[in-house]
């Protein structure tokens, strides 16, 4: 069985839209596009690098329409983004000439693709399908690059359909710019009690 590891820049109040720059998602006229560029710095680019390692991917039609026209061509900062399968979920799109390219229609297609042998299954961006996951209890890893800035409106990494689940910190730093990098297992139910004093 494969992992789903969803891959996001969130803010503190959990925005996730448009993190690389002005023209990347302005729907819903959100006008912050590229808040991540002011807190780059050596140690997050090491990490994403290391990220950006050969997997597949699952991707929203939103997600993909923004990243089929730029990566073909900038193969060369995501070595392996065209050989790794990108799964698409989309009622509306099913061609792409972009190679390595699959379209699936429905969770159970998402289902399907998790029970086969393979990478792992990388999530980047792509809101609606995290949230599709997270209410289906399919995430197996969350990695978070979590930057010290509210943006009070935007698409959000949680909306109120998550299923209650435990998580357990695997893996932390923080980035000289005040970045928190934070990738978190699958650690069951979660559990309850009282705090004593």
């Amino acid at each position: 069985m494969r992992k789903i590891i969803v891959t996001t820049m969130i803010t503190l109040d959990g925005v996730m839209q448009a993190p690389g720059g002005p023209e990347e998602d302005p729907s819903g006229g959100f006008k912050y596009g590229g808040w991540v560029a002011p807190y780059g710095d050596k140690v997050g680019g090491e990490v994403v690098r290391k990220q950006m390692e050969p997997a597949d991917y699952l991707l929203g039609r939103k997600t993909f329409e923004i990243w089929e026209p730029y990566w073909p061509e900038h193969a060369d900062f995501w070595p392996g983004i065209n050989e790794g399968t990108k799964y698409v979920l989309s009622k509306t799109v099913d061609k792409s000439d972009w190679k390595n390219t699959v379209f699936i229609d429905s969770l159970a297609g998402i289902e399907g693709i998790k029970k086969t042998d393979g990478p792992d299954i990388q999530v980047w961006g792509s809101s609606e399908v995290v949230q599709l996951l997270l209410k289906n209890d399919l995430v197996d890893e969350l990695c978070l690059k979590i930057y010290p800035l509210t943006l009070g409106e935007g698409k959000k990494l949680f909306d109120n359909g998550a299923m209650p689940t435990a998580f357990t910190l695997v893996e932390s730093l923080v980035t000289t710019t005040g970045v928190i990098i934070a990738t978190y297992k699958r650690a069951g139910e979660v559990r309850t009690g009282t705090i004593e004093v």
